[in-house]
């Protein structure tokens, strides 16, 4: 994960709660996930202050949380006492148990880790399905050169195919499309893949 990324997480913890608590709620987003996922245990990878997660919740889901920011992390703990959240970095995030999860979300973060870890990224996310599960994937669209906000936060410009490849060896591609966020107004690209099946001997 890029550092000065977190830091900026980290410092402004309280404001990022805010400004995410105050934006429309992103309903194309739960769209998706109320028409691909399934009952079962559901990580939110970067969940920051704990937004979606609470909102899996309330649709039944087992949810467990995990951030890169320790900041974020006790905001998502102060906000949703009720759930489950531990700190842990992409892309080895080592807190998060393999196999373990029917479904996956991640939106929005692996634009902030540094070219080189997005692929890497994004198969440890599939380690973490079930065969049969599902992995929604989101990132913010950047063209050009890697760019950063006033805060320090990266925002890496990466070709799509990178993403791809890492999908390639164990999912299938569900859906793919790339708007502007109903929530942030930014424009994201969002991936939907399932795990392949465990083939019977």
């Amino acid at each position: 994960m890029d550092q000065a990324t977190l830091d900026a997480y980290d410092s402004h913890a309280a404001e990022y709660a805010r400004e995410w608590s105050s934006q429309s709620a992103p309903a194309d987003m739960y769209q998706l996930i109320e028409r691909y996922f399934e009952p079962g245990l559901t990580a939110d990878v970067g969940c920051g202050s704990g937004r979606d997660a609470g909102w899996l919740a309330a649709q039944g889901y087992e949810v467990r949380g995990y951030d890169g920011s320790a900041g974020l992390i006790a905001r998502a703990r102060a906000d949703h006492p009720a759930l489950s959240f531990e700190q842990s970095l992409l892309p080895a995030l080592p807190e998060a148990p393999s196999g373990a999860f029917r479904n996956v979300l991640c939106e929005t973060v692996i634009m902030h880790l540094p070219a080189t870890e997005v692929g890497p990224a994004v198969t440890r996310l599939v380690e973490l399905l079930q065969p049969g599960g599902v992995l929604y994937l989101s990132w913010r669209m950047t063209s050009g050169d890697d760019l950063r906000d006033q805060n320090g936060r990266l925002y890496g410009a990466f070709d799509a195919e990178v993403v791809h490849d890492a999908l390639a060896a164990d999912t299938t591609v569900l859906f793919e499309h790339e708007a502007l966020s109903e929530s942030s107004g930014k424009r994201v690209r969002r991936v939907i893949a399932q795990r392949n099946p465990t083939l019977l001997p």
